[in-house]
């Protein structure tokens, strides 16, 4: 965990086997710039994969083995060479080992991780290897194509920026009852002129209004999560931040639908699947 603990080092979150979490769909794979905790999913598994490794300045020695770089704190990809080697003569590009590369001519570990979480966040990956996905960790398809590599990284960043809250989506829900935002009772109520929206009524009046019924239904790591976060607060009453910290999370995952189905979208533009 010290990895985590010298910066804010981006780390991928895994389960090892889909069915802990008791779903049909796999779907344990988050990111954080934090450690995390193991039961960060509904029945745990939660393993977490920095992106990068920073050398232990506690336990540095003269004959110390970590080997040290010029990025920062020192740090270096936490990717095998044998992987690295094997994606840059895929894709013809030359691999920065700190950062982002232009993913034209070069790409770095944090373009790899991007890929990597569109892939696990695209529905035809899941359905497929399905029976796989229940008894191990995901395996990652790599491409020899750089148009599918740039569209997927480019998705996969998106999504990774919409799951730490640093950037948000644009199809806020409304909150227009006043009361005392109280949360007492959750209920999801189906507009009957329009079913493919919805309300989430926190009290007898007040409520979220603009979520699909797919949203509300929609897990992450065998949590529904738009209902899991208001039940952590029920009878507490909710403050400013706290309406718009939602808004965020309902907006952030209306565009993570929206996304998964474009990643699959770009899949099929260059190929479908078996990734080559």
């Amino acid at each position: 965990m010290h990895h985590k603990l010298a910066t804010q080092n981006l780390g991928i979150t895994i389960g090892r086997a889909g069915q802990v979490v008791d779903q049909g769909e796999w779907d344990i794979v988050f990111c954080s710039r934090f450690i995390t905790e193991y039961n960060l999913y509904r029945r745990g598994g939660n393993n977490l994969f920095p992106i990068y490794l920073y050398p232990d300045t506690s336990k540095a020695t003269l004959f110390d083995s970590e080997l040290q770089t010029d990025a920062p704190g020192g740090r270096r990809p936490n990717l095998a060479p044998t992987f690295i080697a094997d994606c840059s003569q895929r894709l013809g590009m030359e691999f920065l080992p700190d950062g982002k590369g232009d993913l034209h001519k070069t790409f770095g570990p944090e373009d790899i991780l991007h890929y990597m979480y569109a892939l696990f966040y695209s529905a035809s990956y899941r359905n497929r290897y399905a029976a796989f996905l229940k008894i191990d960790f995901p395996r990652l398809p790599l491409t020899s194509n750089p148009h599918l590599f740039r569209a997927l990284c480019e998705r996969g960043e998106r999504l990774v920026r919409l799951h730490l809250m640093e950037q948000f989506g644009k199809a806020l829900p409304t909150y227009p009852a006043e009361g005392n935002n109280i949360v007492e009772k959750i209920e999801y109520v189906e507009r009957r002129n329009q079913l493919e929206q919805g309300c989430v009524y926190i009290n007898i009046a007040q409520y979220f209004d603009g979520i699909p019924p797919e949203l509300w239904e929609s897990d992450i790591g065998g949590y529904q999560i738009c209902e899991k976060w208001l039940k952590d607060r029920k009878g507490q009453v909710l403050s400013f931040n706290d309406i718009k910290l939602y808004q965020r999370i309902v907006a952030a995952l209306i565009e993570t639908t929206s996304l998964m189905k474009q990643i699959d979208e770009v899949i099929e533009e260059h190929g479908g699947w078996p990734i080559e």
